[in-house]
């Protein structure tokens, strides 16, 4: 380590020597500015200096040590903006998202009990063992609604969720849409009555699937599309009864940083039934204009 700092040090002070007396043979990857005449803010010229001998060590020592970065390290905003694959999310962005924090040990459900690993400091631990597998359930039912052209609705009621299911819906295109504020009564059940006979001649839309970012404040909404048999997915923590949604994810519904990973995933995976569809159907018109002239040729 010694050796390396030494060397390290040495480039450095070369650096400085080239600056200061002229051009000469630099080291691979290093560039220096060349100017018509010596500037005359010292205080720059001792900026540059330093810059250049920063860069020497950052290019020096990256090649040693762990390979762990920004780049390769969890962050917290990518859950929004660049959300992960189903393929490849792992054990540990569950937990670095804190989905395995459930409710208080006494508010959980009796029947959540075979999705909790156990209790402490008074919370509910959830067990990501099946929390990881339920997810990418949710993520194929998803997958495959979207490549059948299905229409798939995220609902997330709460100020904090609206980004997140806005997000989630704009990556889908004309197949998602979203619910980010109170939800109505009589969406699915009344909807002549409540949006208006005129409307929904227009537009007589029914989602396909739809999903809850916070089951436990839109009972009404699940109960809904039960009764108009439309199949739901829901976040469910340890204070929720996890029969109440077709597909329960086990997970902490309080954090937002959760429900921004949970709807990321299930949002890429109908981004890929959506592009799945579309290289099927262009596979199956390729395939259909090579067999044009051959059934024409049988023809004549």
């Amino acid at each position: 380590m010694a050796y390396c700092a030494r060397r390290t040090f040495a480039l450095a002070a070369r650096l400085e020597r080239d600056t200061i007396s002229g051009p000469r043979k630099l080291p691979y990857g290093v560039r220096l500015i060349q100017t018509s005449q010596q500037p005359e803010n010292v205080e720059w010229v001792e900026l540059a200096k330093e810059r250049m001998r920063r860069q020497a060590v950052i290019e020096y020592f990256s090649k040693l040590g762990s390979t762990k970065n920004r780049n390769t390290s969890f962050q917290p905003h990518h859950t929004l903006h660049k959300p992960t694959l189903p393929t490849d999310l792992t054990m540990s962005a569950l937990v670095a998202a804190g989905t395995h924090l459930g409710s208080s040990s006494e508010s959980t459900r009796p029947t959540f009990l075979p999705y909790a690993y156990g209790h402490r400091a008074g919370i509910t631990i959830i067990d990501l063992d099946t929390t990881l597998p339920l997810l990418r359930r949710a993520s194929n039912v998803v997958r495959e609604v979207a490549k059948s052209k299905g229409l798939i609705l995220f609902v997330g009621t709460t100020e904090d969720l609206a980004p997140c299911v806005r997000k989630a819906a704009q990556r889908l295109g004309s197949q998602g849409f979203h619910v980010g504020t109170t939800w109505k009564p009589g969406t699915l059940t009344n909807s002549w009555e409540l949006f208006g006979s005129d409307t929904m001649m227009n537009l007589n839309t029914t989602p396909d699937l739809v999903i809850f970012m916070n089951p436990l404040q839109n009972l009404h909404a699940i109960r809904e599309c039960a009764i108009s048999r439309i199949p739901t997915i829901g976040i469910i923590d340890s204070d929720v009864d996890p029969r109440v949604v077709m597909y329960p994810i086990p997970a902490n519904d309080d954090s937002i940083r959760t429900a921004e990973l949970i709807a990321g995933v299930l949002s890429m995976a109908g981004k890929e039934g959506i592009e799945r569809a579309a290289a099927e159907r262009a596979f199956a018109q390729s395939q259909s204009r090579r067999a044009r002239p051959e059934g024409a040729e049988e023809e004549e």
